[in-house]
């Protein structure tokens, strides 16, 4: 049994994560400033004997007796990093800095939940771990983009200056339950409109396209990188290599919701990818992994979720 933090770990995927590990047999600390995460996604384990919950902020130091981290702590949603994009710049590099130098202190391993945003608007398609990255230092997703691009030389200036052991995840669009239904993520915005029989918003003539992986085969990857074999750092995508319009997954949501929603065009916001799909081979090499749960599957499980909190 290990005692493993989980920074984060209230939110869409911490929480899913400290499910895993408790029942993987392990203790967990729960890590949250209940910024985007909230106390329903862990309600479930606050009776757990394996489980404990800390209210913090990792923009500020921590001292805990942990065995392993991972560091999920940073709001991931255009509508949350954007709201105060210089704490979400703070939370990126300060909180990994604050992580990284726990990390150090007791010779632990930790593992940076990192994104395929760092590859930004890509102009190389699909997008394989080599990919520098198209992205705009001076635009509104930056805070975000830039914040994760900075946490990752922070993670290897530490394992080479320090020798600390890093696994860096690129994690590609992931979707489920738990998702806060008002993120403005594509999949939350199209059930919850369908679900409530609004008109489903389309940005940009809806042919941009995504990558979408179900959170049971995402956290699958999590956990299989930080176990994987000494020496491999990553960072590593993690991610469903199937490419999908946005238009195509509208039409889909509205099929399984039974919805009467129609469509309408906005505008395309600035610097919002028109491409995203991950190149995985280098997960199923190393981790012997890839996505299993296909769309359809994950987002009939998606949709019950969000009826029953819409209820």
């Amino acid at each position: 049994m290990k005692r493993i933090l989980v920074s984060g770990g209230a939110g869409f995927l911490g929480s899913h994560l400290c499910d895993k590990l408790l029942a993987e047999g392990h203790e967990v600390l729960c890590v949250d400033n209940f910024f985007t995460g909230s106390r329903r996604n862990i309600h479930h384990l606050l009776d757990n004997k394996n489980f404990e919950l800390l209210r913090h902020d990792v923009t500020h130091p921590l001292f805990v007796e942990v065995d392993e981290i991972y560091n999920l702590a940073c709001p991931a949603s255009p509508i949350h990093y954007q709201f105060d994009p210089v704490q979400t710049t703070k939370t990126s590099v300060i909180g990994a800095m604050n992580m990284l130098g726990l990390a150090k202190r007791l010779k632990i391993k930790i593992l940076q939940a990192s994104t395929s945003e760092i590859y930004g608007d890509p102009e190389v398609h699909p997008q394989p771990e080599s990919y520098r990255g198209n992205v705009n230092t001076l635009g509104p997703r930056a805070c975000y983009d830039e914040g994760k691009r900075c946490a990752e030389t922070l993670f290897f200036d530490y394992h080479r200056q320090h020798r600390v052991g890093i696994k860096v995840m690129r994690i590609f669009n992931t979707y489920g339950p738990r998702m806060h239904p008002n993120d403005g993520r594509v999949v939350s915005n199209f059930i919850v409109q369908a679900l409530k029989g609004q008109d489903i918003t389309i940005y940009g003539d809806g042919m941009q396209t995504r990558s979408f992986c179900y959170v049971d085969d995402n956290i699958d990857g999590m956990y299989k990188l930080m176990n994987s074999r000494d020496g491999f750092t990553g960072p590593v995508n993690i991610g469903n290599p199937g490419e999908f319009t946005m238009l195509e997954l509208a039409q889909l949501v509205i099929e399984l919701t039974n919805s009467k929603s129609k469509l309408v065009y906005l505008p395309l916001p600035q610097d919002d990818p028109l491409q995203r799909k991950p190149v995985i081979e280098l997960a199923k090499k190393e981790l012997n992994w890839e996505p299993k749960v296909p769309l359809k599957e994950g987002l009939v499980k998606t949709i019950a979720y969000f009826d029953s909190i819409l209820e």
